[in-house]
Order: structure tokens, then sequence, then C-alpha cells
């Protein structure tokens, strides 16, 4: 037991390592980085596109992977001791999709914007951009997720589904009985579903701005806890 604990700990820490230094990246580049480039001198801005900006994307893609990896493993030691809720759900749904955004979307185009990949950069450009953008937006209710697991307090948001699956108190099976998921959770998933397929054939919309990102991350953050508070 003892041994399981400091490993179920081990796995936390290097959760939330990993995470630090992924999404310090992602606001790195969506605050910092992008702003820059709109305003550097053509030398400057070429200097850090070959230079500058692998290294960072090199720290960035592995963050999301070990992140990924040590998220998956506390996911199977949560839904076996303990059940997942909708918050856990959320968050983690929301994880995964900006960890492929990552390494199915970013990456690729970064290469060729980079140079270490052939491609046409005018058109990959774009659709970076529009990931990265969507990765933004997930970050701050994905972290709700993560958090309300624990902290979410309403018996709604608490629905919890066990590896035995349904108790009367709590699961994932609402009155409506939705194949295992809540009615609050599917509406949740959906409209992630949504945001997903706009990173994906969309436009950025609001979010081309980094104001405009912030305020529809946040925004985003207060529908979805409140779907998940009083549906």
């Amino acid at each position: 037991m003892d041994n399981f604990i400091s490993l179920d700990l081990l796995f936390r820490w290097l959760h939330v390592l990993f995470g630090i230094t992924w999404i310090g990246l992602l606001y790195y580049f969506n605050f910092v980085q992008t702003e820059y480039f709109k305003e550097a001198e053509a030398d400057a801005k070429a200097d850090a596109v070959k230079k500058l900006a692998p290294r960072a994307l090199w720290w960035f893609r592995w963050g999301a992977m070990f992140t990924f990896i040590t998220g998956a493993y506390l996911l199977h030691v949560i839904f076996r001791s303990y059940g997942l809720d909708n918050y856990i759900v959320m968050g983690a749904t929301m994880g995964t999709l900006m960890f492929l955004n990552v390494w199915l979307i970013i990456w690729p185009n970064q290469k060729i914007i980079c140079g270490l990949a052939e491609g046409d950069a005018a058109a990959a450009a774009p659709k970076a951009a529009l990931a990265s953008r969507t990765n933004t937006l997930f970050s701050a209710p994905m972290l709700l997720g993560m958090l309300g697991s624990v902290h979410g307090g309403h018996s709604g948001a608490g629905d919890t589904v066990t590896s035995a699956m349904i108790s009367k108190s709590g699961d994932l099976a609402s009155a409506a009985g939705m194949g295992g998921i809540s009615t609050s959770l599917w509406i949740v998933l959906a409209i992630i579903a949504a945001l997903e397929i706009n990173a994906l054939v969309g436009k950025p919309g609001p979010m081309a701005s980094v104001k405009g990102v912030i305020h529809c991350s946040i925004g985003l953050t207060v529908v979805l806890l409140g779907i998940l508070q009083f549906l």
C-alpha cells in the first residue's frame, strides 16, 4: 500500500511538472512569441524561427507527451480506485484533444514553418495557429476539470462511474439514462467536439487576438461549469 501511495504521488508530481512545461510554453507561443513576430524585423524573425522556435517546440511537444502519459496512468488509477466524475471526464477529454492537436496538427505544421520539413509554410501557419489558439481556449476549462473532480461540491457535477458501474448516489448515467453518460456531460462533450472540429476546419474568430482567446477561455470555463453544476 505504501509503495502504491508513493508511486501515485510520483506520477501526480510528474504530471503537474510536465503540465507546467507544456502549458507554460503554450502561453509563451500565444501571448509572447506570436505578438513579437508581428512587430519583429524580418531578419530577427527569421533568426528566431530558425534557432529559437525549434528549441521551444521540442520542450513543448515532449512536455505534452509526458503530461499525457502520466495523466493516462493517473486516470486509470482514479477509475479503479474512486471512479470517474463529470469533471475529470471533461478535463481528460480536453487534455487528450490538446495533446493530439500538438502532435498531429501543431508540430507537423510548425516543422514546415521552421524549415525542418518540406511544405507550404503559408498554408501551414494558419493551421498551426488555429490549433494552438484552440489549445489555449481549452486550457482553463481543462484545468477546471482536473481540480473540480475533487472540489466540485455539487452532487450533479460529481456524478460518478466506477469500474462496477452504476451507484444510485452518483453516476455518469443520469436519470435520462443516456448510455452511461449524464445529460450535462453529453452537452459538455458536444461543445468540446464542436470546438475541436473548428480547430480542424474552421476559423479563429474572436480567438485571433490575445485578449480574445483569454476572454473566450474564461467564458468557456464559466459556461461548462454552469452546465455541470446546474443541469
